[in-house]
């Protein structure tokens, strides 16, 4: 009786994730398209932003409708990753990239304009460059998903750049700053969070560690939980 195929985790392209530990995850995914979108949709943005020198209401609209389609890309994207089964390595780096991409491009081009001081826009690109390294240096360890704070401090970013480039009158200012300083705080906040998170993960042990540490009383045809799909990779829940 011929055995039926079953396709091999191996065989998947480079960066993808099996999904429910037989069949590969494809990588070019609608989740990952859209994350790539997003990337894409960054340099279209500061074109926008800098028609007339900043200062052109009707181009500061659609700098504003461009980065808020971009920024909505970034709630759907993983939404549809973890929906869908379609969580990859890619899209977990990609993602937070991607992100970071547009929050930095909208941030220093409202400085180079003088509509946001200096100091917030190097504070928050010091702390996202810093993340992303961080991420890469612990990469061969796991990889650390976007937590629900970090979530957060992305859409008060989102907001407080939106009103931003909005050409809103002068009576805004105040509240414009406000949100700012909430969008500082959650950014230096997360931050503190995501390298503790780092820490956890390096002294986390290995797989194959915990398995030379199992009982030695345990028998040989019991599964080991290091080996077993459902519990191999505890990052992939969230992309």
């Amino acid at each position: 009786m011929p055995v039926p195929h079953r396709s091999d985790p191996a065989d998947a392209p480079v960066g993808t994730i099996p999904a429910d530990g037989h069949a590969p995850v494809p990588l070019v995914n609608i989740a990952n398209v859209l994350t790539v979108l997003r990337i894409v949709l960054v340099p279209v943005f500061l074109v926008a932003l800098f028609v007339d020198s900043g200062h052109d209401t009707t181009w500061r609209i659609v700098a504003a409708a461009v980065f808020a389609a971009a920024a909505v890309t970034d709630r759907f994207d993983g939404q549809l990753a973890r929906k869908h089964g379609l969580v990859t390595d890619f899209g977990k780096l990609a993602d937070p990239i991607a992100d970071k991409a547009l929050i930095g491009a909208a941030l220093i081009g409202l400085s180079a304009l003088g509509d946001l001081t200096w100091w917030v826009t190097g504070l928050i690109a010091a702390r996202e460059l810093g993340i992303t390294a961080l991420r890469f240096f612990v990469l061969r360890h796991g990889v650390i998903p976007a937590s629900r704070g970090g979530k957060l401090k992305t859409l008060v970013q989102s907001a407080a750049i939106f009103l931003y480039l909005l050409p809103l009158p002068s009576s805004w200012e105040p509240y414009l700053l406000a949100l700012i300083w909430v969008a500082v705080a959650l950014t230096l906040i997360t931050g503190a969070d995501y390298v503790v998170q780092a820490i956890r993960l390096r002294r986390r042990p290995r797989h194959g560690e915990a398995q030379v540490a199992a009982p030695e009383g345990s028998t040989g045809g019991g599964s080991t939980g290091a080996g077993d799909p459902a519990t191999r990779d505890d990052d992939v829940a969230q992309r």
